[in-house]
């Protein structure tokens, strides 16, 4: 049976909501960094009564298209005082989203259960090391340090394919290995580090890996993160991420309906009901017989 931390996840199980907690003011979506550790407890006791299944946070933004890079000091200070609001406020497995080895170490030590990397553990060589040692939970995203081409269904699965190599080859065991196709990540250009680069249309690349999510999730338990991104931005023509709660949760609908089995979200209590419709419609038989 796959578990994501003390969670289980996937087959019989419901779909699971990871709520986030940005503590980088570098964020695109504002409304969801907290940094003070009285609003970070706060927002964690709100996202467990909501039906949170999981926390997961992040000391340094990743959006390919702005430029966010910090010192890991930084980072490492951020996360750690969040981890600590957290856990004196609620006892909600964490997750820790990182790509540096020395930020996910430091997390660890704390308790925390999960490793998100949206770089597929290659971007810190030094982070097997850390899953050698800690053993916890890993998601792994489609992720490639040099340029593809090609059909971006079978490159999402093939770069997946090497991260939970890298994953097992560091001991992971693959009932706590969970995929995640990187909704936002590739990009033909961008200001920061952490994409893909191709030479195609990057919506429609987003928009066909949300139609074959089956085929995308190789055998493993899949996350997916499409709150407020820029794809239902550029489809709604919206550029502020405030604006597009509505897309949010008509994309995790379909990602439902799709066969994912965790989602990430700003919005845990609407997506929580959305989840919670869409498990109720997909398991009926008016529906198995459209």
């Amino acid at each position: 049976m796959s578990k994501l931390g003390r969670v289980a996840i996937g087959g019989k199980n419901p779909v699971r909501i990871m709520g986030i907690i940005n503590t980088s003011p570098e964020s695109f979506y504002i409304k969801s960094v907290y940094t003070e550790q009285k609003e970070i407890a706060k927002i964690v006791k709100q996202m467990e009564g909501d039906g949170a299944d999981f926390v997961d946070v992040g000391g340094m933004s990743t959006a390919p298209y702005l430029k966010t890079l910090v010192p890991e000091k930084t980072e490492i200070e951020r996360v750690t005082k969040a981890i600590h609001a957290i856990q004196n406020a609620s006892s909600l497995p964490i997750s820790i989203d990182t790509c540096r080895s020395s930020v996910a170490r430091v997390a660890f030590d704390l308790g925390v259960e999960i490793l998100n990397d949206v770089t597929g553990l290659k971007y810190d060589n030094n982070m097997t090391t850390v899953l050698e040692e800690y053993r916890p939970s890993v998601i792994v995203s489609a992720f490639s340090k040099t340029p593809i081409s090609g059909n971006q269904v079978t490159q999402a699965k093939n770069l997946l394919r090497h991260s939970i190599s890298i994953a097992r080859k560091s001991g992971i065991s693959k009932e706590k290995i969970v995929v995640d196709p990187a909704i936002g990540f590739f990009r033909k250009r961008a200001e920061g580090i952490f994409f893909t680069k191709i030479n195609s249309d990057w919506l429609k690349r987003d928009v066909m890996i949300i139609q074959n999510l089956r085929s995308v999730r190789i055998g493993y338990p899949m996350l997916i993160s499409v709150s407020r991104k820029s794809f239902i931005g550029e489809i709604l023509k919206e550029k502020d991420p405030d604006k597009r709660l509505a897309g949010s949760l008509a994309a995790e609908t379909i990602a439902v309906l799709n066969g994912v089995d965790v989602i990430r979200t700003h919005n845990v209590k609407a997506t929580f009901d959305a989840v919670q419709i869409s498990q109720k419609l997909k398991s009926s038989k008016a529906y198995n017989r459209l």
